[in-house]
């Protein structure tokens, strides 16, 4: 997931959630994490899910694992 030459890194893992889609989740994901996380380096998207109304996707999941340098 990530390259380094040495050091180490820290991987968290959250849900991004949306009502446009999985990409949209998963952009949500990254930009809530930046707010109190810097230095993100990556991120993996390990599940997809969606909240299904009346027969209709009324909310999109995405778990990721975001890695970030740990100083």
């Amino acid at each position: 997931m990530v390259s380094i030459d040495e050091g180490a890194v820290k991987v968290i893992e959250i849900i991004g959630v949306s009502q446009s889609g999985f990409g949209d989740a998963v952009q949500q994901a990254v930009q809530k994490a930046a707010q109190s996380v810097s230095g993100i380096t990556g991120v993996e998207v390990i599940k997809q899910s969606a909240r299904v109304d009346n027969g209709q996707i009324v909310q999109y999941r995405a778990a990721v694992k975001i890695a970030f340098v740990v100083k």
